[in-house]
């Protein structure tokens, strides 16, 4: 079995303020953007490699659609799905950052067997043993704001006060992450952006940046990419129509104070950022 890296991959943003890009590959049939799925594993590798090669320093492996209407996938079949495909990732790029994009802290433990480095759970650890299973392996972990369930969460949401309720939640859950070990340093904040929102509430989030961190040495990840806050707001009914809409909302990104920013087009993010930073 191949182990997680020796080394630490970086959380933090860049020295120029940029964020560090995470590109999804996703062992899936049914996630909501097609060309983000791999279900063979020369396509997994050829996809983790393309990425590597055009400036992702993050690859986050799920096996379990959590667009909304999803349901959940049954644990052998996430644990088949992500487990080799992160080992082959690890075995061929041994110095990125790899992350698994997982609820079951079973799927945790495999995935951080064979290679992977930080753990990205959408229900901010809402399986009970997902605490001890960072807290053994000093990883970092990324938690997220989630109004209800990939299944029901988009059934009305609603809030008073979507920046402030948002930043309770995730202050609650890191300081009970603190109490229990885990690093306060290795505790990445996801406002959850699609996960629960209408479009307002999407869009005051973005604005609000950094202000929804639960502790100012706390990463903040932003996933947007493709989401169908891009239909609402610039009506664009199909996944493959939406990356305009989505570098326009990464170009926010560094004065955002964003750490880290999960796309499915690395590329086009990697020239983005560095025809910003060439611009300053």
């Amino acid at each position: 079995m191949v182990k997680m890296a020796d080394w630490r991959p970086i959380i933090k943003c860049r020295d120029n303020g940029f964020p560090r890009i995470m590109g999804v590959i996703n062992v899936t049939p049914d996630s909501f953007f097609k060309k983000s799925r791999a279900n063979s594993l020369d396509e997994i590798l050829e996809k983790a490699v393309f990425m590597s090669e055009n400036g992702a320093e993050w690859i986050d492996v799920g096996g379990e659609s959590t667009r909304p209407g999803a349901t959940e996938v049954k644990l052998e079949e996430e644990l088949n799905r992500v487990s080799k495909a992160i080992e082959i990732i690890r075995d061929e790029l041994p110095n990125i950052g790899i992350s698994v994009d997982t609820r079951k802290s079973e799927v945790a433990i495999s995935a951080i067997k064979h290679g992977a480095d930080m753990v990205n759970d959408i229900s901010a650890l809402s399986d009970p043993n997902m605490k001890n299973v960072i807290l053994e392996n000093r990883c970092p972990v990324c938690i997220m704001h989630m109004q209800g369930l990939p299944r029901n969460m988009q059934n009305n949401p609603s809030y008073r006060n979507v920046v402030k309720e948002v930043k309770e939640y995730l202050r609650s859950v890191s300081e009970e992450l603190i109490q229990f070990g885990i690093n306060g340093q290795n505790i990445i904040n996801d406002p959850g952006i699609g996960f629960g929102k209408l479009l307002e509430h999407n869009l005051s989030l973005l604005s609000a940046g950094r202000e929804v961190v639960a502790n100012e040495s706390m990463p903040l990840m932003w996933g947007v990419s493709r989401k169908k806050m891009f239909k609402d707001l610039l009506g664009r009914n199909e996944t493959q129509d939406r990356l305009a809409g989505t570098l326009g909302v990464a170009a926010m990104a560094p004065s955002k104070g964003v750490d880290i920013i999960r796309v499915h087009d690395v590329r086009e993010h990697y020239d983005l950022y560095t025809a910003m930073s060439s611009l300053e």
